[in-house]
């Protein structure tokens, strides 16, 4: 008898043990946890009584089927055995059925999915299915197999919604109408699981993107090549300085920075040790606590997984497929792709909003470009930056090649007005920054209506388009490919905008409205992952959205 053999015949009376014990409360038990037949057929015979007793306990006790063992879908569960008349679904005769047996495995691999096999019950199933296998005892108790079972189907039900919905919360940008599944979905896809396979029902849910694809595709290579280490999570920037610096302490503890021995390393000793840090991984070496060493801290394998799970849901806030021809930005990526036909027609470069004047998640269409535009400066920049200019030297107008509009649209001469009595109360009139080459909106801009009034456009400063973190704007997205995209955007009406005709207008600087030509959806999105030549790309977590994110969904979930 070889030790794994004798392990599992050693822990199965411990086991049975700890089933009776989690099964009782208040003098019930969730059924019979002991329940031993003689052959396959007095399992059957037995299950539709065990599975009714375990439902009613769970049903009578929060959904549970004991202390740790939580039902995410206890209704559904309940109703779909009992139509079934308390039969066993994934099992028979003290054998798995061939659904059973994959949906054990698809669960056991969950992961190559972005998702995380405990939330569908792993633990006890991956014991459970080892030890009817290991032990001829186990396999005759009709308790265990009717167990599994019912985590079985409410595991079943929580991919279908996983691997549908996702586990992110809709949000205002979320474009699915499907926003409750009925349980008729369910009901219908677990038949079709069972007559089909289960694999094939589960992936027939998830969306058809390419990119929700390409980064799915190559989250096998990152398995098989991630180390996964259970480190203690910074939040920076912190509330509680105490609170941060005990985690600190513990995180450089983790990875051998500071000795283990230490119960509270005082200033110098976290310097010391935050310098080494720095040295190793190639940053800026203070000796203090920024957000670049916070990052890098937080960068592990393991909390890169999150992220790829937070990305791949992401697209499930999307429809089921894009249109034909779309334009897609993604803003921690800093760059937009024309999609046509299942092709990347174009590709740029771009420059987003800062960390504290975000560019806006949204969907809308390009309706039309203007050649040569003025721009219109936004109360908010004006309050924020330019007033306190213009109070401090009036000749920041003319620098800035500003001029001053008053409510009859009349251009007004700065050096009569009093700027020190205007204010964000009192304040009756517009700037507006000539059209031409040092214009900030540059030589054009295309318009898609949403509420933030932010657009595309070009940029009278466009050497920042070599930068490589490009968060820097007021909110609107500056395009570096901007005549190659109007271009596409015309490119079926050449009668009326010739390509000479567009090129003339530039040269001779002359503004010009240009529609007519057939809308095109825009989405402005924020992923910072995606499969790109051959592996997976990260960006960075620009506007802190991933570690809200993680936060909430997926902070405290165990290593598989």
């Amino acid at each position: 008898m070889n030790y794994r053999t004798r392990s599992v015949l050693f822990l199965f009376p411990v086991f049975s043990m700890i089933i009776l014990m989690a099964c009782r409360e208040g003098g019930k038990t969730t059924g019979n946890d002991k329940d031993n037949v003689k052959t396959p057929t007095q399992a059957d015979e037995h299950s539709g009584t065990d599975l009714k007793s375990l439902l009613q306990y769970a049903a009578a006790n929060g959904d549970k089927l004991n202390d740790s063992t939580l039902l995410g879908y206890r209704k559904l569960v309940d109703s779909l055995y009992e139509t079934g008349g308390y039969n066993p679904i994934w099992s028979a005769r003290q054998r798995w059925l061939p659904a059973g047996d994959s949906l054990l495995t698809f669960i056991e691999g969950a992961q190559t999915y972005g998702l995380f096999p405990s939330d569908y019950h792993f633990g006890p199933l991956s014991f459970f299915r080892r030890i009817v296998r290991e032990d001829t005892l186990a396999r005759k108790n009709a308790a265990i197999w009717n167990r599994a079972d019912i985590l079985l189907t409410d595991a079943f039900f929580t991919l279908v919604k996983d691997l549908r919905h996702g586990r992110l919360d809709y949000d205002s940008v979320t474009l699915r109408k499907d926003s409750v599944l009925p349980d008729s979905f369910y009901v219908r896809t677990l038949a079709t699981a069972r007559q089909f396979g289960v694999r094939g029902a589960l992936d027939s849910l998830e969306p058809r993107i390419p990119g929700y694809d390409s980064l799915k595709a190559y989250l096998p290579e990152f398995l098989a090549n991630a180390h996964f280490r259970k480190l203690t999570w910074l939040d920076y920037p912190f509330k509680d300085s105490t609170v941060f610096y005990t985690a600190l302490t513990r995180r450089l503890q983790e990875v051998g920075y500071i000795d283990s021995s230490v119960t509270r390393a005082d200033t110098a000793m976290l310097a010391a040790a935050l310098r080494r840090y720095q040295e190793t991984n190639k940053l800026k070496v203070t000796g203090r606590a920024s957000q670049e060493t916070v990052t890098m801290m937080n960068n592990s394998d393991w909390e890169k997984f999150k992220r790829i799970a937070i990305n791949l849901d992401r697209y499930k806030l999307l429809p089921d497929t894009l249109p034909k021809t779309y334009v897609w930005v993604d803003l921690p990526g800093f760059y937009l792709q024309v999609h046509d036909a299942d092709t990347i027609a174009l590709e740029s470069k771009v420059i987003v909003g800062a960390p504290k004047t975000r560019t806006p998640l949204l969907t809308s269409e390009i309706s039309n470009f203007v050649t040569y535009p003025q721009w219109t400066v936004p109360n908010s920049i004006i309050f924020k930056e330019m007033l306190p200019a213009i109070k401090r030297n009036v000749d920041y107008l003319r620098k800035q090649n500003l001029m001053v509009v008053d409510d009859n649209d009349s251009v007004r001469d700065p050096l009569t007005i009093n700027w020190k009595r205007l204010s964000k109360n009192n304040f009756p009139y517009q700037l507006k920054q000539r059209q031409g080459d040092d214009n900030s909106l540059g030589v054009m801009k295309f318009n898609f209506k949403n509420k933030y009034d932010v657009y595309l456009h070009d940029t009278n400063v466009r050497w920042m388009f070599d930068n490589k973190f490009r968060a820097v704007s007021h909110g609107c997205v500056r395009v570096q490919q901007w005549r190659k995209l109007s271009a596409f955007l015309i490119r079926n009406d050449t009668m009326r905008y010739h390509p000479d005709t567009l090129k003339n207008w530039i040269v001779r600087q002359e503004k010009h409205t240009v529609w007519g030509f057939a809308h095109v959806p825009i989405y402005l999105r924020y992923f910072t992952a995606e499969g790109k030549k051959g592996k997976i790309a990260f960006y960075d977590d620009i506007y802190g959205e991933d570690r809200v994110a993680r936060n909430k969904y997926f902070a405290s979930k165990p290593i598989f």
